[in-house]
């Protein structure tokens, strides 16, 4: 099993999911947060002041998937993401040892689905 971590760009979200879905890919958490990378932010101005932003608005998508769907999760997610421009995000892969489905106790491949 693995947890497939995607940071992405807020507006690529309906692409990505659309992408996912294509590939039977349908579970996974969506969380708001907000990091910076080789963007480095950007300054703005309100009201005379000259004001740094550089923690930008980004997407985290978290997805547990089977061995045999991890690449193909991956490739879902770039070909919604990808714009070829600076900040389209990263993905992140890391081993899991244990899933529980708290439902049915059910532990394992069984309990990703």
């Amino acid at each position: 099993m693995k947890l497939v971590i995607a940071i992405i760009q807020p507006e690529r979200l309906p692409y990505v999911k659309d992408e996912l879905f294509k590939a039977e890919v349908r579970k996974m958490t969506v969380s708001r947060v907000k990091g910076c990378g080789q963007q480095m932010g950007y300054e703005s101005s309100y009201r005379g002041k000259i004001h740094s932003v550089n923690l930008l608005d980004k997407i985290r998508i978290g997805i547990v998937v089977n061995d045999d769907f991890e690449q193909v999760t991956i490739d879902a997610i770039i070909k919604g993401a990808r714009t070829g421009n600076i900040g389209d995000g990263k993905i992140f892969v890391q081993n899991l040892d244990r899933c529980i489905r708290i439902r049915t106790g059910e532990e394992g491949s069984e309990a990703v689905g």
